[in-house]
């Protein structure tokens, strides 16, 4: 299974029953794994093996059922209904692969089948997305409304529910769509990480919808590992090969920015809608932040903290981060390519995914060392 994979052929397995000891290196090392719900049972040692190895008593569910590694283990990508459902999504996926060119060409151009319009109006997109980035939305609404006929075959939809990572088409061109749906997690770096791979070896471009305030932080999420996760993620879109586009529609904030392929990253095209910030962190955080520190230092050194001024001061820097958060700033001095209307996204995508099909790209995707 390595092999191929390595070689750039894609490999899929679809589990209907049990894949135990060495057999649970097939799904895993697959680059596609699909399981039959109730059925797929993957794990190294069943219940009996456990029991008698470590006295632990465990369900064949709970070891290796195909929901937990749908939702929690992540080897499964997908999750089948049924055997039939199986069959169905494994169809789908071969259907995104294209062997016909070494740069996938809109079907349009192969066959004459003009392109699906989406199935809701652009214009839903003015409420969909709020002018409050601190309003959450699910960000399926904005993909639904950019894609052709609103479909899009989403991978690990149970995993790494923060991250929405999507094969679709625009206008024809086939794309790989990472859109933010809240903060990321190690889950959601591992998806996308994974994710980019796929893409890589599709040969299609990715398309970023950026709405990130960053990485989760804390004791639990630093010691399982969110820096090493989220080293990952942004290993692989540094040494992505395929053109890769990103959209603000929300905020993009520090280390967010650099897992969503903010400028320095070099994108092809970055455009941003009219209420995307982009920054260290927002500008409250970042005043209390700097609060914080102020009154550890006074503290340190013995001296007395005076509040009329410190709540002065922490204003007065929360007004000037607000002033350099705004997207007309930011914008000015070439952070992006440019404000685009909301309601005029898939049209500049498509001029922007036309612009990258005229030539081909090549490269093997090779990101190097990876602390895994």
């Amino acid at each position: 299974m390595a092999l191929p994979s390595a070689s750039g052929v894609p490999t899929i397995s679809v589990v209907f029953g049990s894949s135990t000891a060495g057999g649970a290196y097939q799904p895993g090392m697959s680059d596609y794994t699909i399981m039959v719900k109730d059925q797929a049972k993957v794990y190294l040692g069943g219940p009996p093996l456990v029991q008698m190895a470590t006295g632990e008593i465990a369900t064949h569910e709970e070891l290796g059922g195909a929901d937990m590694h749908s939702r929690t283990s992540g080897v499964s990508d997908f999750l089948a209904s049924n055997e039939h459902d199986a069959v169905r999504l494994a169809r789908q996926v071969v259907a995104g692969f294209d062997l016909r060119a070494s740069v996938p060409i809109p079907r349009s151009v192969i066959d004459g089948t003009p392109p699906e319009p989406p199935r809701y109006p652009a214009e839903d997109l003015l409420s969909v997305a709020s002018a409050d980035i601190r309003v959450p939305y699910d960000v399926r609404e904005v993909i639904a409304r950019l894609v052709d006929g609103s479909r899009f075959h989403e991978f690990k939809p149970l995993y790494g529910a923060g991250l929405v990572c999507a094969f679709a088409a625009i206008n024809g061109y086939q794309v790989g769509v990472l859109a933010n749906n809240g903060v990321l997690f190690s889950q959601e770096a591992q998806k996308a990480t994974q994710f980019i791979q796929l893409v890589n070896q599709r040969g299609v471009p990715l398309l970023y919808l950026s709405n990130i305030t960053g990485f989760m932080v804390g004791k639990q999420y630093e010691q399982g590992g969110i820096v090493k996760h989220g080293s990952l993620f942004i290993n692989a879109v540094t040494n992505s090969t395929v053109p890769a586009i990103t959209v603000v529609i929300g905020a993009s904030y520090g280390a967010g920015n650099y897992a969503m392929c903010g400028r320095a990253y070099r994108p092809r095209f970055l455009f941003s809608w009219p209420q995307s910030q982009c920054s260290v962190m927002g500008a409250e955080q970042l005043a209390g932040v700097m609060d914080i520190i102020a009154r550890e230092a006074a503290k340190s050194s013995g001296r007395k903290i005076n509040e009329e001024q410190a709540a002065q001061r922490k204003m007065l820097f929360k007004t000037a981060v607000e002033e350099e958060n705004d997207v007309y700033y930011t914008s000015a001095r070439c952070i992006d390519d440019g404000i685009i209307d909301p309601r005029d996204t898939r049209a500049v995508l498509t001029m922007c995914l036309s612009a990258c099909y005229q030539g081909a790209w090549s490269g093997a995707f090779y990101s190097g060392i990876s602390r895994l």
